[in-house]
């Protein structure tokens, strides 16, 4: 019994740090995807204030979803 996998790009952003962002980005996708089996980070960057102090941090991630037969 094979399964096919599909791997989506999606962005998300946190004010507290790289980990809070791919928990966020991981969350939102399980809410309209099913069957999520894994994420990797492939990007990574920084959003920086006026004060070159950093207001947001921000991944690009790959997202792998198990399709289904339903």
């Amino acid at each position: 019994n094979m399964s096919v996998a599909r791997i989506t790009e999606i962005k998300s952003s946190s004010p507290k740090g790289f980990d809070d962002a791919v928990e966020k980005g991981v969350s939102r996708a399980n809410k309209t995807l099913k069957n999520v089996r894994g994420a990797w980070v492939k990007e990574m960057e920084v959003e920086c204030g006026k004060n070159g102090k950093i207001t947001e941090y921000r991944v690009l991630l790959k997202v792998t979803f198990i399709l289904s037969d339903d």
